[in-house]
């Protein structure tokens, strides 16, 4: 059983819907992709938006595709200080009744009543994989970051999807607090 996994720091982003890209960036935009992500399929764009809150705005904030059903705003906790909304803590996708802010780009802007919050660290893989682990969907376990600053990420829950690829996503603060970095090798404790 494997117990080796690799991190990768996620910083604030957003994935969009195509009404929403449609009112940012104009009907029929085609997003130029910027580099690829470790899931596949998924990259970043060379496009950015900035967000606004009651208190403040946060600038350059990087777009993710593909496109989803859904826009969803991925932020830090220090991110919602600064915009004035309260962290809602959620799995991707877990939506209902998070937080809303502003969208603007080039040739509009979206107000979202949802879709704002900070992702809930997590793993990535696929059933091969999970099989390997000895995992499965839904699991909750606890990561074990080395190194001068390394500490233990308890409550990390485990995303089995068939696109997925074996990997654990922390935000940069977390990444930050643990003294990691892209690509550090993890130990998954049970």
């Amino acid at each position: 059983m494997k117990d080796k996994i690799n991190i990768s720091l996620s910083n604030r982003h957003i994935h969009l819907r195509q009404k929403d890209a449609d009112t940012l960036f104009g009907n029929g935009y085609e997003f130029r992709v910027r580099n690829e992500l470790s899931q596949p399929g998924q990259y970043a764009c060379d496009e950015t938006v900035t967000i606004s809150g009651p208190k403040g705005s946060i600038e350059r904030v990087r777009i993710l595709g593909p496109l989803r059903s859904e826009t969803q705003v991925e932020v830090l906790t220090s991110d919602c200080y600064k915009l004035g909304i309260q962290p809602v803590y959620r799995v991707s996708g877990d939506l209902n009744g998070s937080a809303s802010l502003t969208v603007t780009g080039p040739c509009g802007s979206v107000e979202l009543a949802e879709g704002v919050i900070v992702a809930l660290r997590h793993i990535h893989m696929n059933p091969s994989q999970a099989e390997e682990y000895g995992l499965k969907d839904k699991d909750i376990v606890s990561v074990k970051v080395p190194g001068d600053r390394g500490l233990v990420f308890d409550n990390v829950l485990v995303r089995v999807t068939k696109s997925g690829n074996t990997d654990f996503h922390v935000d940069t603060e977390e990444g930050n607090a643990a003294g990691a970095y892209n690509s550090l090798e993890c130990i998954i404790i049970r």
